[in-house]
């Protein structure tokens, strides 16, 4: 014979269910959550490869120069590297601008403006160069830059991450700003000074003054490396931390990069003596 449940066994039971119910909605909450975060983190991936990278591309003028007189050398390094620096901030430029403007924007804005500024650098390496020889021609059809697009961005125009390895081959060096320090530890750390090399050198062979150029390049990206370092290492080690683990290691590859370039002026002219004494740096307060 069947007998009714007592009431409170018909509590209980629903309190059981009301528990289910409540699991059960938990979970299908936190489903929804986690789908959510999923299409969430797809639309950023689909995001970042529709702005996939492009690079400012320029043709290297120091390979096409001739011989530069020994006191043209800091002129027309200054303004070799000088080139690098427009490339560089075209560069950034491009990330900064990602979707902006039409199809003409990177032209317009950023390859247009960039020509004008190697025109009058190059210009000044040639006039420099004319004061005390020959002055060289036609090297105004190197200003022109070319765009290597990888992506397309909102506006159809590429854009890019970082310098591209063609803009490092003109010098090397975005940074070339090592004689007065990276920005931020001006005051904390102080700045690396260095004595100027370029200035120093005798005439260089047209054979020699592409592997002259890197290199004079290198030692600026040597500096600008060190600064970073200098700011990245505020309050570390004892009092000689800088001398041994900075300005130690910077003048064993200046050395280097100086007997390099000595070097290759040798091949084909009077090698240069006595550069050595250029190697080491000193650290301004």
């Amino acid at each position: 014979m069947s007998r009714a449940l007592p009431k409170y066994n018909k509590r209980r039971v629903l309190m059981i269910g009301g528990t289910a119910a409540v699991v059960l909605s938990g979970a299908v909450i936190a489903g929804n959550a986690l789908a959510g975060e999923t299409s969430k983190s797809g639309t950023n991936a689909t995001t970042k490869a529709a702005t996939s990278p492009g690079t400012v591309n320029c043709p290297a003028v120091a390979p096409s120069l001739p011989a530069i007189p020994a006191s043209a050398q800091a002129e027309v390094t200054r303004n070799l590297t000088l080139l690098d620096t427009q490339i560089a901030e075209a560069n950034k430029r491009l990330v900064d601008t990602v979707g902006q403007g039409g199809p003409n924007f990177v032209q317009n804005a950023i390859l247009g403006p960039l020509k004008d500024k190697r025109v009058a650098t190059i210009n000044r390496i040639a006039t420099a160069i004319g004061r005390t020889a020959a002055k060289p021609t036609g090297l105004d059809s190197l200003a022109p830059c070319t765009l290597n697009a990888n992506g397309v961005n909102a506006g159809g125009a590429a854009a890019t991450a970082a310098p591209s390895a063609t803009a490092t081959q003109q010098a090397g060096n975005t940074g070339n700003t090592g004689n007065t320090g990276a920005t931020g530890n001006t005051t904390a750390a102080g700045t690396i000074t260095c004595p100027d090399v370029a200035s120093k050198l005798p005439a260089i062979p047209a054979s020699a003054q592409a592997e002259v150029t890197r290199n004079l390049t290198l030692l600026n990206t040597q500096i600008a490396e060190a600064n970073t370092r200098l700011a990245n290492t505020v309050g570390q080690g004892g009092p000689n931390f800088v001398q041994n683990a900075i300005l130690g290691p910077l003048a064993d590859k200046r050395k280097s990069t100086i007997d390099r370039i000595a070097i290759s002026i040798g091949r084909t002219a009077a090698k240069p003596t006595g550069l050595d004494s250029l190697a080491t740096c000193t650290l301004n307060k």
